[in-house]
């Protein structure tokens, strides 16, 4: 075969932006110093069946439309995990044919949770090939006893070439395969270094190509790292079908799987999971685990109701306000926006008259959550102003709303679920803003949690502590 032209291009680490020449920002992404050169060969690009996809007179088959309206959808389409956090976050389960990414830091767990996947999915019969170019087959041996026990139905592979991937799968013919991870397979159409830009770019189209030709389910597994040495899954969002983020301390037990991309069902779904020795467990009650160990008859420590995706999420908002001892206070925020608590503490002093500007501040949300609805504002008030008055909320108490600069308590979405959260939870207050108190209180489910509604932080003043 003859060998094509290679040429020297430039590409962006974040986003996959290519330039003839190097720029100190990406044009795509506005990231700074993410250029990177690279050599592409300039042969034609061949697909995972062996036929070029390009050139006017290499077409080997014909493109046949289909009409819409004839197309079938069955629900038994999906493959069930048999872990129900992550088949609500993928949308009811494994969709076949479906492109999956699942990034994360290395040690999150991601490796851990698709091997569960793949016990699972074994026992029930199905066929599934996991594939590693980092691990040796003893080192996983190693890590699936400590799972459980896996039935004859689940095959390893320790490959990274693609071609050879390629010929496995197609011979094979597996129901799922996993690919861990991205970043170590290569193309051999491509002279790029495995792990670049333009080897990931092309080994997921590969990869593509193979799971909706073949309709084999396929996940893949990225590395990102803070450095950004290796190509992060951010290039690849834009060609898989679903994007899964793994969050979280990996020296804590918890971990939080989020969809942020889902083209077969809703996107910012989350999935609670425990970190133990047999692997990955899932947290039924996310509500309940989240406000695990709460402090009593302190003060600064309020629950607020956020909503990520489709599901009511209780969690404790803690804050500490205390005088401080330099000419600048400092304010330090965790899980949250720290402009946002800054512009909150400026409400405060403006609508309320506090002296909060000679304060340290520092606001804190447990569980290792990162919020950013504005739902969470009222919580965080009422958190700012327990801490500075040192008075203890009570306990059964749960606020949710957003504030305005003017100090108004807007209207938030979903209240009624919200409320009915806080319900089921055992808690007998809750205060939202004054618009949604009307309708929650019509559609509560009993009469044993006193709905309360505000307009603005001066009535949440009055009601806590004034009352």
């Amino acid at each position: 075969m003859a060998k094509g032209k290679t040429s020297t291009v430039f590409f962006c680490q974040s986003c996959g932006y290519e330039s003839v020449k190097w720029m100190g920002q990406c044009p795509g992404c506005k990231g700074w110093n993410t250029f990177v050169e690279e050599t592409v060969s300039k042969s034609p690009y061949k697909g995972a069946a062996g036929g070029t996809l390009a050139g006017a007179g290499g077409r080997q088959a014909k493109a046949v439309p289909a009409v819409l309206s004839e197309v079938t959808v069955h629900e038994e389409d999906k493959l069930a995990t048999g872990i129900g956090e992550l088949d609500r976050v993928l949308g009811g389960g494994i969709v076949q044919g479906s492109l999956t990414l699942v990034g994360g830091d290395p040690g999150i767990g991601k490796s851990t949770l698709l091997l569960q996947v793949c016990r699972n999915l074994s026992g029930n019969g199905h066929k599934v090939l996991y594939i590693s170019g980092e691990e040796s087959l003893t080192q996983i041996k190693m890590r699936a006893d400590r799972i459980g026990h896996f039935s004859s139905q689940m095959y390893l592979l320790c490959e990274t070439s693609l071609d050879e991937i390629s010929e496995v799968i197609r011979s094979r013919k597996p129901e799922a395969v996993v690919i861990d991870s991205i970043q170590t397979m290569y193309n051999e159409n491509v002279s790029a270094a495995p792990g670049s830009v333009s080897q990931v770019r092309e080994s997921t189209g590969i990869l593509l190509q193979l799971a909706k030709g073949l309709g084999v389910s396929i996940f893949i597994v990225g590395h990102v790292t803070k450095e950004g040495t290796v190509a992060g899954p951010r290039v690849l969002e834009h060609m898989v079908d679903t994007v899964l983020y793994f969050e979280g301390d990996k020296h804590a037990s918890y971990r939080i799987l989020r969809g942020v991309k889902n083209r077969f069902g809703s996107t910012n779904e989350i999935g609670v999971f425990e970190m133990r020795e047999q692997g990955l467990k899932e947290v039924q009650n996310a509500s309940e685990y989240m406000l695990n160990g709460r402090p009593e008859n302190a003060s600064g420590s309020v629950v607020a109701c956020t909503m990520e995706g489709t599901r009511p999420l209780l969690v404790e908002i803690q804050a500490l306000v205390c005088h401080s001892n330099f000419g600048i206070p400092r304010r330090q925020t965790i899980g949250t926006d720290f402009n946002r608590v800054n512009l909150l503490m400026a409400v405060l002093e403006k609508r309320l008259g506090l002296q909060l500007a000679s304060c340290d501040a520092y606001v804190n949300i447990t569980g290792g959550l990162k919020l950013s609805e504005p739902a969470i504002d009222l919580g965080i008030v009422i958190a700012v102003l327990s801490s500075f008055k040192n008075i203890t909320i009570h306990p059964k108490l749960v606020a949710f709303g957003e504030v305005g600069l003017s100090g108004e308590v807007r209207a938030v979405s979903m209240a009624r679920q919200r409320v009915a959260e806080v319900e089921k939870l055992g808690f007998d207050t809750c205060i939202l803003p004054f618009v949604c108190a009307e309708d929650c209180g019509k559609n509560s489910r009993s009469n044993k949690i006193k709905i309360i509604g505000v307009r603005t932080v001066q009535d949440v003043m009055k009601y806590l502590f004034q009352g």
